[in-house]
C-alpha cells in the first residue's frame, strides 16, 4: 500500500513537472504561429506603395491667359517661355519621376501630389511623357491619371495628384478654399482632398501649397496657421464619416516641421509614441534635424515639402495600412554643381537665366506597408 501510495506521488509530480513544460510548449507553439509570414529567405511578405510629393516649379504652359498672372511665362514674356523651353521642363519632370521607384516599388509610386501647376493640360503632358520615357526605357508604363482643379490663387498656380490606377482606386474629390477673417481680398491655392482605396484600406490625400513667406516668416504665419487648421478640420470632416479612414497631409507648407502651422495648428508630432489615432506624425522633423532639406534659402536648409500621417496609418495602432519610413529624392542629377547654388536643387531659372533644370524643391516621399495574409 504505501509502495502504490509511494508511486502515485511521484506520477503526480512528474504530470505538474509536466504541465508548465507542456504550457510552455503550447505557448512556443502560438507564439510561433502568430509570427508574421515569411518567404523562403525569411523576409516579411508585404506590399509596399509609394506616396510622394513634388513643387514643379512654376510649370506653366505659353499661352499667356486673360486674367491670370502668367505673361511672365509666355513667348513674349520676361521669361521668353517658349515651346523649347516647355517641352524641356516637361521632359526633365518626367525624368525625375521615373526615377522615383526602388527594389519594392518597381513601379513607382502609388499616389504623387503636385504644386505650382498651371491647368491639367501641363499635367497631361507631364504623364504622356512618363509613359514615353519608360517606353523609351523597355519598362511597362505607368498610365497615370491625373487629378486637378482650378484654384483662386493669384499667380493662376494650383494643386494637383497623379495615380497610378493599378495601384490607387480613386473614389471621390473635394477643393476647400481657405478663407481669412477681415482679409476679403485673400487668394491662395483650394486644399484637395483625393480619397481612394490604396491596398484594400479608404486613404484620404489632402494636397497643399500653403500661403508663402511674403512680407516675413513671423508676419505671415498666421496665414499658415491658418491653413493647418483647416487642414485638420478636413481631416476631422472625414473621421466622423470613417473613424478608422488614413489620412495624409502633404504639400510645400512653406513652413519648417517645427513651425506653429505643422506642430501646433495641425498638430503634426515630432515622436511617433505621443500620436494618437486623429492625430498626425510628421517623420520630416527628424530628416531635417540631420540637416536634410528639400530647397535651400540664404545657405540654409528647409524642409517646407512634407508628407504627413495620421494616426490610423500607424502599426501601433492597429493600421493595415501602415507608415514605414520617409525619404528626400535628392537625386545627384537634380543638384546644382556650379556656382553660388552648387548642391543645392537644379531650378529651372537662377537671376532670369535658363539653366534648363527641374525645380527649385527635392521630391519627397514615404512609403506605407501592407503585409500579405
Amino acid at each position: 500500500m504505501k509502495l502504490k501510495l509511494k508511486q502515485t506521488i511521484e506520477e503526480m509530480k512528474k504530470r505538474l513537472f509536466l504541465i508548465p513544460v507542456i504550457a510552455l510548449m503550447c505557448l512556443a507553439t502560438m507564439t510561433m504561429g502568430a509570427k508574421e509570414k515569411k518567404n523562403n529567405d525569411g523576409k516579411r511578405q508585404v506590399q509596399v506603395y509609394g506616396v510622394a510629393f513634388y513643387n514643379l516649379e512654376n510649370l506653366f504652359d505659353t499661352i499667356n491667359n486673360n486674367g491670370k498672372y502668367d505673361l511672365e511665362f509666355s513667348p513674349a514674356g520676361a521669361r521668353q517661355w517658349d515651346g523649347k523651353k516647355y517641352w524641356s521642363k516637361i521632359n526633365n519632370l518626367a525624368d525625375v519621376i521615373t526615377h522615383m521607384t526602388s527594389p519594392t516599388t518597381p513601379n513607382g509610386p502609388a499616389i504623387i501630389g503636385v504644386s505650382e501647376i498651371e491647368n491639367k493640360s501641363v499635367l497631361d503632358d507631364l504623364v504622356k511623357a512618363v509613359d514615353k520615357k519608360l517606353m523609351a526605357e523597355g519598362r511597362a508604363t505607368w498610365n497615370l491619371q491625373v487629378v486637378h482643379h482650378d484654384s483662386p490663387d493669384r499667380r493662376g498656380v494650383d494643386v494637383g495628384c497623379l495615380y497610378n490606377p493599378r495601384q490607387f482606386r480613386f473614389l471621390d474629390v473635394t477643393n476647400t478654399t481657405l478663407r481669412i477673417p477681415n482679409y476679403e481680398s485673400f487668394r491662395t491655392r483650394d486644399q484637395m482632398c483625393v480619397t481612394g482605396i490604396l491596398g484594400g484600406d479608404t486613404v484620404s490625400i489632402i494636397v497643399n501649397h500653403w500661403p508663402s513667406r511674403l512680407g516675413g516668416q513671423e508676419q505671415s504665419s498666421y496665414l499658415r496657421e491658418a491653413a493647418g487648421d483647416l487642414s485638420k478640420a478636413i481631416a476631422d470632416s472625414l473621421w466622423r464619416i470613417r473613424p478608422n479612414q488614413g489620412v495624409i497631409v502633404m504639400g510645400d507648407l512653406n513652413d519648417d516641421p517645427q513651425d506653429k502651422s505643422c506642430a501646433v495648428a495641425l498638430g503634426a508630432k515630432k515622436n511617433i509614441d505621443d500620436v494618437t489615432p486623429h492625430g498626425f506624425y510628421n517623420p520630416w522633423w527628424k530628416i531635417l534635424d540631420k540637416g536634410i532639406g528639400t530647397l535651400a534659402y540664404k545657405g540654409q536648409w528647409n524642409l517646407f515639402d512634407q508628407i504627413i500621417v495620421s494616426g490610423t496609418l500607424l502599426k501601433r495602432n492597429g493600421a493595415n495600412v501602415y507608415y514605414n519610413n520617409a525619404k528626400v529624392n535628392n537625386f545627384d542629377f537634380l543638384r546644382d554643381t556650379e556656382g553660388q547654388r552648387q548642391g543645392y536643387p537644379k531650378r529651372t531659372f537662377s537671376a532670369g537665366v535658363w539653366l534648363d533644370g527641374y525645380s527649385d524643391h527635392y521630391p519627397t516621399e514615404i512609403f506605407l506597408v501592407k503585409e500579405r495574409k
